[in-house]
């Protein structure tokens, strides 16, 4: 199996329900601040709560968080 067929590795540490709701959110065209605002918090609080869905699913961008969450259910 070459290295480009490998998956990422995902965490089996599941999504908070908080971040389930920040995931839900990056599937929109809305900016972290307009998420911020949605969900009365800092845009640092949602920065660090979508690096931390992103960790935990794998990804590194917004793209691949949204198409992973549609593969795996939770959109």
């Amino acid at each position: 199996m070459s290295m480009d067929t490998v998956p990422m590795q995902r965490s089996t540490e599941p999504l908070t329900r908080r971040e389930r709701v920040i995931l839900s959110n990056l599937d929109e065209d809305v900016t972290l601040e307009e998420i911020a605002t949605r969900l009365f918090v800092t845009r640092n609080t949602v920065k660090s709560q979508v690096r931390s869905v992103y960790k935990k699913l794998g990804v590194s961008n917004r793209a691949e968080a949204v198409a992973c969450a549609r593969e795996i259910g939770l959109r």
